[in-house]
């Protein structure tokens, strides 16, 4: 694995770990009724979440370059 890649896989992997604390934060304050802070929770843990989906891409395409995938064999 390229080095390139190996790093977005950690980027990615950290940004679900800081996803998923956001969100037991959100069940949290929801469940004590704290409705506005469980919201900027939940909207917190999604930017996280859409930051790892592009941290997973740019892996993905790290890899495919190093193997020399083409655009219609990646697809399949």
């Amino acid at each position: 694995m390229s080095i390139q890649a190996a790093e977005h896989h950690n980027k990615a992997a950290e940004h679900h770990d800081h996803a998923a604390r956001h969100h037991r934060e959100a069940a949290k304050h929801y469940q004590a009724g704290d409705h506005h802070l469980a919201a900027h929770h939940a909207q917190t843990a999604s930017g996280h979440h859409q930051h790892a989906m592009h941290h997973a891409n740019e892996a993905a395409k790290a890899h495919a370059e190093r193997h020399g995938a083409t655009s219609k064999s990646a697809a399949r």
